[in-house]
C-alpha cells in the first residue's frame, strides 16, 4: 500500500510540474489596447484640428469657393492658399509623429520605472513583473516604429528611438530599414548598418521557451553590409567591417579593427579579403595611402579650425 501511495504522489507531482511548465502566457490586452488607442487617436487629434481650421478659415474661402478660374492664379490669397496646403500637410504630419513619440515616451518611462530593462534570462512559464513589462514594451513600440520607418520621413526613426529611450544611437550613425532593432540596442558614432539587418536584443528558445534578453552593443565606425544578423548580447568593437550576410551568435564579443564574414562570423584575413573583393595587393596599398591622406587632411583641417577659433 505504501508503495502505491508513493507512486500516486509522484504522479501528482509530475502532473503539477507539467501544469507549471505548460502554463500559457497571459497578455493583458484589455489594458494594452486602450493605451494603443490613446497613442493612435491622440496623435491625430491636434494635427487634425489644426488642418481643419486651416481648411475652413483659409483654404475654403480663398481657394475652393473662388468661382473665377483666373483669380486662382492672380489673387494673392488664393495663391498663398494653394501653395501653403502641402506645407500645412507636412507640418501636421510631423506634429502627428511628435505626439506619437511623446506619448510612447511617457508609457515607456513609466514601464522602466516599474521594471527596468536589464540583461538576463526571462522564464516564460513563470508569471512575473519582468515578463509582463517585457511583453508590454514589445507591444507598445510597434506602432511608433512602423509610423516612423514606413512613412515619408524614415530617417526620423533614429530620433524617435533616442527620444523615447528604447535605443541609444550615436551621432552620424545610419541604420537602414531593419528587422526588430526597436529596443535595448546601443550604436556608437559614425556607424552604418546596411539594408535589412536583424538586430535583436531578445530571442525565444522554442514556442514557450525562455527569453534571452541582452543589450546589443555596436561600437564607433562600424560598417555592416546588407542582411547581417546581430544576436542578443553581441558586442562589436570599434572600426569593424561586416561583409554581406554575416551573422553573430548570442553573446559574441568582437574587439574590432577587423573584417568579419560568415555565419557564425569569424575574422577574414588579408588573402581572403583579396579573393572576396577580387583585388590585388597594389589596390590595398593604394587604399591605405588614400585613407592616410584623408586622415592627415582631416587633422590639418581641425587644427586650422582651432587656430581660426582662437583668432
Amino acid at each position: 500500500m505504501g508503495k502505491k501511495l508513493d507512486s500516486n504522489n509522484s504522479d501528482q507531482k509530475n502532473e503539477s510540474d507539467n501544469k507549471v511548465i505548460k502554463e500559457e502566457i497571459s497578455l493583458n490586452l484589455r489594458l494594452w489596447l486602450p493605451l494603443f488607442y490613446v497613442i493612435y487617436y491622440c496623435s491625430f487629434l491636434i494635427p487634425g484640428i489644426l488642418f481643419m481650421l486651416f481648411i475652413m478659415f483659409f483654404y475654403l474661402p480663398h481657394f475652393l469657393e473662388v468661382r473665377n478660374f483666373i483669380l486662382l492664379f492672380t489673387n494673392i490669397p488664393s495663391l498663398i492658399a494653394s501653395l501653403t496646403i502641402p506645407v500645412v500637410i507636412i507640418i501636421c504630419y510631423l506634429i502627428h509623429l511628435f505626439i506619437v513619440a511623446l506619448i510612447t515616451r511617457l508609457f515607456w518611462s513609466y514601464s522602466e520605472r516599474k521594471s527596468p530593462s536589464k540583461s538576463g534570462i526571462i522564464p516564460r512559464n513563470i508569471p512575473s513583473k519582468t515578463l509582463n513589462f517585457y511583453h508590454f514594451r514589445s507591444f507598445i513600440i510597434k506602432y511608433p516604429k512602423n509610423a516612423f520607418s514606413r512613412g515619408p520621413f524614415p530617417w526620423l526613426s533614429k530620433w524617435m528611438f533616442n527620444f523615447v529611450g528604447t535605443n541609444q544611437i550615436g551621432k552620424g550613425s545610419v541604420i537602414e530599414e531593419q528587422v526588430a532593432g526597436d529596443r535595448f540596442v546601443e550604436v556608437g558614432e559614425n556607424s552604418y548598418i546596411g539594408a535589412n539587418p536583424g538586430i535583436s536584443s531578445h530571442s525565444v528558445d522554442g514556442v514557450f521557451g525562455n527569453i534571452s534578453f541582452a543589450k546589443v552593443k555596436i561600437g564607433n565606425n562600424v560598417t555592416a553590409a546588407a542582411f547581417n544578423c546581430f544576436a542578443p548580447g553581441i558586442e562589436s568593437g570599434d572600426n569593424s567591417w561586416w561583409l554581406p550576410m554575416t551573422g553573430a551568435t548570442k553573446y559574441n564579443i568582437m574587439k574590432g579593427n577587423n573584417y568579419y564574414y560568415g555565419t557564425p562570423l569569424r575574422k577574414i584575413f588579408k588573402k581572403r579579403v583579396m579573393e572576396y573583393l577580387q583585388i590585388t595587393e597594389e589596390d590595398l596599398k593604394r587604399g591605405e595611402e588614400l585613407s592616410n591622406t584623408w586622415k592627415l587632411s582631416k587633422r590639418k583641417k581641425s587644427r586650422r579650425d582651432k587656430v581660426n577659433g582662437f583668432k
